[in-house]
């Protein structure tokens, strides 16, 4: 059996009872750090052999589990914190073994985008988003389709980039668009800032440390009242660049973070 499992985002008191029974009742623990996970299971007196599996592991090691899993084991897989597969490597290995009809199976437990969502008091739909692209180009075009979203948008960041991406965010998404930056949660320095994109930039201007989670509001009124005007002009401008009326509105919906029938519906 291969055990998605759900570890803690800081706080060690953060693990179910079940997850430590997998953890010390598995053949193997696939960790993306054995260091960082050894930490946990030393905490915990487990003692269960870990084997490094993150994503530059080579497809050797991916085979070596799924045969392991083919001949009776059982495997733990872990991230760094939190939940795998949330911005984290495993995702190969847990489709290829559902592919081959193992039994997989997932033991839930924290995750830092849940918790900000909670913590941001937001409540109802969001989406998560996860770490923005580190190319420049596209890391402007996911910003942008954030700008008429209809619901909260949850992001992973760095130190080192937060200042430049609410910066960017506040250029982009208007310096009012309410935001709230929730820093090492569930640790000893957790803290939880609310504001707009223009106090959050200033917040945290300089040398920060910790890791993030940004919870963006969804757009106001105002700008989902203007959307499908400038959803068209979009189109247009597509359209007169070259592209056919579907590819334009493709190109559009993707920009906009909107379906692309209803991109074609406003082309019409």
């Amino acid at each position: 059996m291969l055990y998605i499992v759900a570890t803690p985002i800081g706080n060690l008191e953060d693990i179910t009872l079940r997850a430590l029974r997998i953890l010390k009742e598995a053949d193997y623990i696939a960790a993306e750090d054995t260091r960082h996970t050894r930490k946990l299971l030393n905490h915990y007196n487990i003692k269960t052999r870990c084997v490094s599996f993150h994503e530059h592991s080579k497809d050797e090691k991916r085979a070596f589990l799924l045969d392991e899993l083919r001949d009776g084991r059982d495997i733990a897989l872990v991230s760094d914190a939190g939940t795998p597969l949330i911005s984290d490597p495993g995702a190969a290995l847990v489709r290829e073994a559902v592919q081959m009809g193992l039994p997989v199976t997932s033991v839930p437990g924290p995750c830092a985008a849940v918790t900000a969502v909670t913590l941001a008091g937001l409540g109802g739909p969001f989406c998560f988003i996860g770490f923005l692209s580190k190319k420049a180009a596209e890391r402007k075009r996911q910003i942008e389709r954030l700008k008429y979203a209809g619901q909260p948008s949850v992001i992973y960041e760095s130190p080192h980039a937060l200042h430049g991406t609410l910066c960017a965010f506040a250029d982009i998404l208007g310096a009012e668009r309410r935001i709230v930056v929730a820093k090492e949660l569930t640790k000893l320095h957790e803290r939880v800032f609310s504001g707009t994109l223009a106090q959050a930039a200033a917040e945290f201007d300089g040398d920060v440390k910790g890791e993030f989670v940004l919870v963006l509001d969804k757009a106001g009124e105002t700008e989902e009242q203007a959307e499908d005007d400038v959803i068209l002009n979009e189109i247009k401008k597509n359209m007169a660049a070259g592209m056919t009326k579907k590819d334009a509105a493709k190109a559009a919906s993707e920009k906009f973070g909107i379906s692309k029938n209803r991109a074609y519906r406003l082309s019409l």
